[in-house]
């Protein structure tokens, strides 16, 4: 079987997941497998924690592209893949992977998703969520303080100090 892969694409908060889970939804999960590019971000746990919340998360060198494009080129394939599972809080990898099987189509999510050129290689469909920041800035905020623990505070500085200027890169 060789699936269908659709890449979507768009700043932090831009609404990429809900699409995907929209999409999941319409199409059936029986013939969806969902592949985030947020669970390949380097695991930083050689670094203090000081260290890894001055990291730039929204920089591509903060994704390992290279296990990504093998693991979508294999899913794409046929084959399935282990995925990282990445833990938002702490910035690091759990040393543990979920089993993503192949269906016809794959989902692929994540902000800079469109910015190497291996992974736009391997995408047979592209969309571009643009959303205005102000937008972005409060869904990641609600995300972020629900999801991965963070205060308004951080989230509000972390956005003005590298989400927003990678964004207009």
């Amino acid at each position: 079987m060789t699936s269908t892969v659709c890449g979507i694409c768009g700043g932090s908060g831009a609404g990429k997941t809900t699409l995907t889970r929209l999409l999941v939804d319409r199409l059936g999960p029986e013939r969806v497998s969902v592949l985030a590019f947020d669970a390949y971000y380097h695991d930083l746990s050689h670094l203090s924690p000081d260290e890894r919340a001055r990291r730039n998360y929204d920089h591509p060198d903060s994704l390992d592209h290279e296990l990504f494009v093998e693991h979508l080129g294999a899913l794409r394939a046929g084959a399935a893949i282990e995925v990282p599972v990445y833990d938002f809080a702490t910035h690091t990898r759990t040393g543990e992977t979920r089993r993503l099987d192949p269906r016809p189509v794959v989902l692929v999510d994540g902000i800079l998703l469109f910015a190497f050129a291996g992974i736009r290689d391997l995408l047979d469909h592209r969309i571009f969520i643009d959303v205005p920041a102000d937008i972005r800035l409060a869904r990641r905020i609600r995300r972020d303080v629900v999801e991965r623990g963070r205060r308004p505070d951080d989230v509000r500085r972390q956005f003005a100090r590298t989400v927003a200027p990678m964004h207009d890169l």
